[in-house]
């Protein structure tokens, strides 16, 4: 069994997220998702609109997700590769190279990201709407 990895905030879920993880999915046969918690998502200096069980819930109830998991902090990948047994971590595009480092431990994939939609873009036209 191939096992993937990816992480990420995945607030106010949208196509976008679903892209990024069926693809993920493909790079195996078992993903698992790493969900930044809200203590978290305060220190890389986010701010969720659902909190982290929301956002855990939402994640354990698409079909590509087979684990969700806690991250709480940068360095914990490379324990999480050893400790979930993975072969492959997937992660956007738009960290491409920050995280080759991985690669003395797993296949490292950049998958690219559904360029017209991003959370950020949904929160700041929402924003400008008001």
């Amino acid at each position: 069994m191939r096992r993937v990895i990816t992480y990420g905030t995945f607030d106010l879920l949208h196509y976008g997220h679903i892209n990024l993880l069926k693809k993920a999915k493909e790079q195996g046969d078992y993903l698992i998702v790493g969900l930044s918690s809200d203590e978290f998502n305060d220190i890389k200096g986010k701010k969720s609109y659902f909190s982290f069980n929301e956002r855990k819930m939402l994640l354990e109830a698409i079909r590509y997700v087979d684990l969700v998991i806690l991250e709480d902090n940068w360095e914990q990948k490379v324990s999480d590769v050893s400790k979930y047994d993975v072969d492959c971590f997937v992660i956007g595009d738009d960290w491409k190279g920050e995280f080759d480092y991985l690669k003395d431990f797993c296949d490292v994939i950049y998958l690219e990201r559904t360029p017209e939609i991003s959370t950020t873009k949904i929160k700041s036209e929402l924003n400008s709407q008001v």
